[in-house]
């Protein structure tokens, strides 16, 4: 569990989260949402230490991450996986040499285990034929599920991805969504999901937190989030001409 109490963060004079406080839950995707300029990806960035809230807690399984020296949050680091918006994986390296990547600059298994480990990884998210392919000879799901396999590497108790379903057709992007969910649940990871992609929100929102302004404007789940009575969250979710046909009257 990430438990987050009164985070503030401002640049320069322009406040960009006001007083957001949050639980993301264990064993369960934990998504934020909101337009672009928001503060969502702020909020991302303070989570894993990137930017420094100005005030506020960061307590991951009750350990504040924003008080601590930096040995202290390499050790959280250890436990943290990231699922970057383009995947990012290494041009040069094979998905077997990207999936291990962690493992050699973070674990001390021997390297028996770390190929084990690795392969494991990669046959879990269905790459069960594409160890030694370099990125640009596989497809951009097949990217993105070695970048999963690369999150996980380290089997994190927290997993963080911004955008994942990003650059994806729909169809393949339901099938990136329901491994992220398959893993979350059978490891009992805290999965932390910043998304604009509303077929996720609505088949995967666990725990759905709106970010407005840099405030926490409305909280609920997948069950309650349509019919939520959020002005600003309705234009949120029927900003498109599709959507708008649909909405109920």
């Amino acid at each position: 569990m990430i438990d987050v109490r009164n985070i503030n963060k401002s640049f320069d004079d322009k406040r960009v989260l006001n007083d957001i406080s949050l639980v993301f839950e264990e064993g369960k995707q934990n998504l934020i949402i909101g337009q672009s300029g928001s503060g969502k990806t702020v909020l991302l960035k303070c989570l894993v230490g990137l930017f420094e809230p100005d005030t506020g807690s960061i307590l991951y399984s009750g350990r504040d991450f924003v008080s601590m020296n930096k040995d202290a949050r390499k050790e959280i680091r250890k436990e943290i996986g990231m699922l970057f918006q383009g995947s990012a994986l290494f041009d040069s390296m094979t998905v077997m040499d990207n999936v291990m990547f962690p493992l050699l600059m973070f674990s001390n298994m021997s390297n028996k285990e770390k190929i084990d480990r690795a392969n494991f990884c990669i046959d879990r998210v269905g790459l069960n034929d594409a160890h030694y392919k370099l990125p640009s000879e596989i497809s951009g799901g097949m990217q993105k599920r070695a970048a999963i396999a690369r999150a996980i590497s380290l089997n994190p108790r927290y997993l963080f991805c911004d955008e994942p379903n990003s650059g994806l057709d729909p169809k393949t992007g339901v099938k990136i969504d329901n491994l992220i969910e398959e893993i979350t649940q059978e490891y009992n990871i805290t999965t932390i999901i910043n998304t604009h992609d509303m077929n996720s929100v609505i088949q995967h929102g666990d725990n759905i937190n709106y970010i407005f302004e840099g405030n926490v404007w409305w909280q609920g789940n997948k069950d309650t989030f349509l019919g939520n009575d959020n002005p600003e969250l309705q234009d949120f979710i029927y900003s498109t001409e599709l959507l708008k046909r649909i909405k109920p009257k």
